[in-house]
């Protein structure tokens, strides 16, 4: 356990300069995308948006070793919030403005998303296990079921009339930007504490170490992205419904997470992708396309439990990547 706290943190050679370069190529990307095809540009996005989901979900499920099940809840959080501030504003703010209202959305999403996850971490993060799937289950329904009655937000019927703005370059942007905070945090001295938590909750209390604080940190930086992913998710399909918030999206978040290999951040990333151009790609078989999607899913975890992209044992006290 020592080993695992004290270590010298891995590092990645010219980080910063990568996530520069990513956010980058996302903008420029993005200055050519209304020359690509819509249908293809917003599958593009919609992977984008998934990257983000699964990364997040990734430091609570994958390095801190724990098993949520209300992802979709804090997305919905962050998506509700953001649409409304941007639905308020928008008449009041010039064009040359907008993009910053979007960015202010999107923190206040991300932000809302991360004090609803504070009040469900703190109460719910002492459990392990089943339980905590249980619980977290439950929270996400919660969220659902109160977006559902809230008339503010259109209720059942749906929050409507979102305006576009959502773009390639600002998907692909803050995917850089969350893979880039998640690993940097994971692979910091500070982060030590997420994989000691992972590796034995009662060796890392031994050591001084309060699981449940980072238990907690881990729920409430993954909730913030959540939310932005949910920002994002508003403002590109233009359209807000409860139900396309309920447990089945938590499941697909975390099915992302486990193909992709708990832990393992360029896994999840291509099992994002992956798992958002399949039923896609299925489109051509109509009404068995969900099943053959399912078929394919319970094959793929079978085939590899670990994870497809899991190559080799993940060292204790380090991250893998």
């Amino acid at each position: 356990m020592p080993s695992t706290i004290n270590s010298q943190p891995s590092t990645f050679p010219g980080a910063k300069r990568w996530l520069v370069l990513g956010i980058a190529l996302a903008v420029l990307v993005s200055l050519f995308s209304a020359q690509f095809n819509r249908y293809y540009l917003g599958i593009a996005i919609d992977c984008g948006i998934s990257i983000i989901l699964a990364v997040s979900l990734n430091l609570i499920n994958g390095h801190t070793g724990q098993f949520s099940l209300g992802h979709a809840g804090f997305m919905a959080v962050g998506g509700y919030s953001a649409a409304k501030l941007t639905l308020v504003c928008s008449p009041m703010v010039p064009d040359s403005l907008k993009p910053l209202l979007f960015l202010a959305a999107l923190l206040l999403g991300g932000c809302m998303a991360a004090v609803i996850g504070l009040g469900v971490g703190i109460p719910s993060l002492r459990l392990k296990g089943d339980y905590l799937a249980i619980v977290t289950l439950g929270f996400g329904e919660i969220i659902r079921v109160v977006v559902q009655n809230m008339e503010s937000v259109g209720a059942a019927s749906g929050l409507k009339g979102i305006p576009k703005y959502t773009t390639l370059g600002w998907t692909f942007a803050l995917a850089a930007v969350t893979i880039y905070v998640v690993a940097a945090l994971v692979n910091s001295t500070y982060g030590r504490g997420f994989i000691a938590v992972n590796d034995d909750e009662v060796a890392a209390s031994s050591m001084g170490i309060n699981p449940v604080r980072y238990k907690v940190t881990a729920f409430v930086i993954g909730a913030f992205f959540a939310g932005v992913a949910g920002g994002l998710y508003a403002h590109h399909k233009q359209f807000l419904s409860p139900t396309g918030f309920d447990f089945l999206k938590s499941i697909d978040i975390v099915v992302m997470v486990i193909l992709g290999g708990m832990g393992r951040t360029v896994g999840v990333i291509i099992a994002a992708i992956i798992l958002t151009l399949l039923p896609e790609v299925l489109r051509q078989f109509a009404d068995y396309r969900m099943i053959i999607y399912s078929l394919l899913i319970i094959g793929l975890m079978m085939a590899r439990p670990q994870g497809l992209f899991t190559f080799g044992q993940k060292k204790k006290g380090a991250a893998a990547v």
